[in-house]
């Protein structure tokens, strides 16, 4: 008899150990799949935030699996491919926002933006929400969180102290080749020359450029700084992404997901600011151990310049109306 009672238990254990091991294999299969398509490196802070703060907050129910440098999708096509399906997870831009909804152009105006503080703000309430709804609308792409990127400063080989915009006049400032980007380089007063981003060593090496614009970090990580003599904390732009997710993805979670989701992209992008807001503190003793001068110009010429520039520019005819004033409000 024992030995009959010993044997039933024996097999209830084992099928029981079966059933839970078909359960756990069940959840592990109905786990999301998360795929990320960036550009960035996997040393990035962008890159490294996002793989540990937001990866960890979903892990429950997802997995979040990143594809840097470009493998997944090229750069400027990740949009889409979320749009149509075929892409989960993007980091993206107001610049490449703008290319495919014009009002987002406001957002790739100079001096828009005080300070990342001021960005988060404007993103986190009301004007947020308005511009994330047009994206979710017109592209099917649901915009979680924004996240700071640095503030762009020239970074010149010449000597010459830069003070006013009218100290710019002939200088050959590398920018990006769209024409919001080329925009921006006249409105800070130089002549704004268009070159691949590969080449911006070799150009201020050569002289084929005099300067470039870039967030210190990226000065430092693509070391300009052996190239050049001085950095103009002229502030012209204080950099964003956004964390950009499908739409049709979000649709498909339940409510507590959607939370999850939300919570881990606004923890991941708080962290990823307070990553770069660091780093950018300590980067000016570092060039000036270089060599090279660092120093604040009249930047209020500067604003004034540029944002006249931009209201009499085609691009504001885009720019829903009132938002400029609302934007500037918020404090």
């Amino acid at each position: 008899m024992p030995n009959k009672f010993t044997r039933r238990i024996m097999l209830s254990v084992i099928a029981a150990t079966a059933l839970a091991g078909s359960a756990t294999l069940a959840l592990s299969q109905d786990k999301i799949t998360l795929r990320m398509s960036t550009p960035a490196t996997e040393t990035d802070f962008r890159s490294k935030g996002l793989a540990s703060v937001f990866a960890e907050g979903v892990s429950g129910f997802a997995t979040y699996e990143p594809h840097y440098n470009d493998t997944l999708f090229k750069q400027g096509t990740e949009l889409v491919a979320i749009a149509r399906g075929n892409l989960d997870m993007s980091i993206t831009s107001a610049q490449e926002l703008a290319k495919l909804i014009p009002e987002w152009s406001i957002f790739t105006a100079g001096y828009l933006m005080r300070d990342p503080e001021h960005q988060r703000k404007v993103f986190e309430g009301d004007i947020g929400a308005e511009m994330y709804k047009l994206v979710e609308d017109k592209l099917g792409v649901k915009l979680l969180s924004v996240m700071y990127f640095g503030t762009r400063q020239l970074n010149l080989r010449t000597d010459k102290m830069i003070k006013t915009p009218a100290d710019l006049a002939g200088v050959n400032l590398r920018m990006p080749g769209t024409d919001a980007w080329q925009f921006l380089g006249r409105a800070l007063g130089a002549n704004p020359t268009p070159m691949a981003f590969t080449e911006v060593y070799t150009g201020l090496q050569t002289g084929a450029i005099d300067g470039q614009d870039n967030p210190m970090p990226t000065d430092k990580d693509k070391k300009f700084y052996e190239v050049t003599k001085q950095i103009v904390l002229t502030g012209h732009l204080v950099d964003m992404n956004f964390l950009a997710f499908s739409k049709k993805v979000w649709d498909g979670m339940t409510a507590d997901q959607q939370a999850t989701v939300m919570k881990s992209a606004k923890d991941a992008s708080a962290s990823i600011t307070a990553s770069i807001v660091a780093n950018e503190a300590e980067l000016v003793a570092f060039f000036e151990g270089e060599g090279l001068k660092v120093y604040t110009p009249d930047v209020a010429s500067f604003r004034e310049r540029a944002q006249k520039m931009y209201l009499e520019s085609d691009f504001s005819k885009d720019w829903p109306k009132g938002l400029l004033d609302r934007i500037n409000a918020v404090k």
